[in-house]
């Protein structure tokens, strides 16, 4: 059932999110296909602008630099908050310069190796990179992404000696996985499903707390023996802060339309994305818990600035 919103003018033009990745990525996709439903709900397009780089610092200035009337949105990921957490790059304050607005999904990483590799367990893994020391490499997209140090982590807590090899994109970490030049992956669902499919590749485990429904087979990494591990990436929107309280409730309430879609929960369901929505108080507080997370994170390993 649709929700009834208050008599309000907003909105009564299109309203950017302008999106911290390229075209064609798990944030950008995830906030089309939410936007799409979002924008026939309020009654007006929402338009994606992509703006890559700098770590997130060039969508965030861009938001920053235009009215805080509610037209302007930002996504926030989990990056977000490790750009926050990392030394030297608080190029803006996401919490203080920003107001929540609503999640949108959570999703989980995969572990991964080639077909013809001999691991198959996380455990597998475990023991060989603690019988050889130094030999074993895990590859992960660039230093500082949640990925890479979903790696960092892995190796904080198994206590193994290994390298972790950060590339420029999720295709070059995948071809290195599949040529054996590293020999784990840690990238999302979307990123590994039509390898896993096609036998290509084979999953090893899960970064999340729970199972992952599309993989029910799949155990965690905690379940493998990592104990403690526990990464779960997100997708939310924000707003500059000063936008009114009404207008971000005005757009909370239609998002959680928009996730109430079954169209849109399969289509998100299909790239191994949970729809998660809530109040804003949901989305603000996880960044927050994330920020001192990956802070604590950081201090403990050694992760090269990007």
């Amino acid at each position: 059932m649709r929700t009834a919103y208050a008599q309000s003018k907003y909105p009564d033009k299109p309203i950017r999110v302008i999106v911290p990745f390229g075209a064609g990525g798990l944030a950008d996709v995830t906030t089309r296909i939410v936007g799409e439903k979002l924008g026939a709900i309020l009654g007006q397009p929402i338009v994606v602008v992509n703006q890559p780089g700098a770590n997130g610092v060039l969508a965030a200035k861009a938001a920053l630099a235009a009215p805080a009337d509610g037209y302007t949105l930002a996504l926030f990921t989990n990056g977000t908050a490790i750009s926050a957490a990392l030394p030297g790059t608080q190029a803006f304050d996401p919490v203080r310069e920003f107001v929540p607005v609503s999640g949108l999904g959570v999703f989980d990483f995969l572990f991964v190796t080639g077909a013809k590799s001999p691991f198959k367990s996380l455990g597998d893994v475990i023991a060989a990179a603690k019988a050889q020391p130094g030999t074993m490499n895990i590859g992960t997209i660039s230093a500082g992404s949640s990925q890479n140090l979903s790696g960092a982590l892995f190796k904080s807590l198994t206590g193994i000696d290994c390298a972790i090899v950060a590339f420029r994109t999720t295709p070059d970490v995948l071809t290195a996985t599949l040529r054996g030049d590293v020999h784990v992956a840690i990238d999302g669902y979307s990123a590994v499903v039509s390898m896993l499919k096609a036998g290509e590749m084979r999953a090893l485990a899960t970064s999340g707390p729970r199972r992952f429904a599309g993989l029910p087979d799949l155990p965690t990494a905690a379940e493998a023996g990592v104990a403690g591990f526990d990464v779960t990436s997100w997708n939310g929107l924000f707003a500059t802060a000063g936008t009114p309280l009404d207008i971000v409730a005005h757009v909370n309430a239609g998002v959680a339309d928009a996730l109430a879609d079954a169209g849109v929960r399969a289509t998100l369901a299909e790239l191994g994305i949970t729809s998660n929505g809530g109040p804003p108080a949901d989305i603000g507080a996880r960044l927050v818990a994330d920020i001192a997370k990956w802070t604590d994170v950081i201090a403990r390993t050694v992760i090269a600035k990007p």
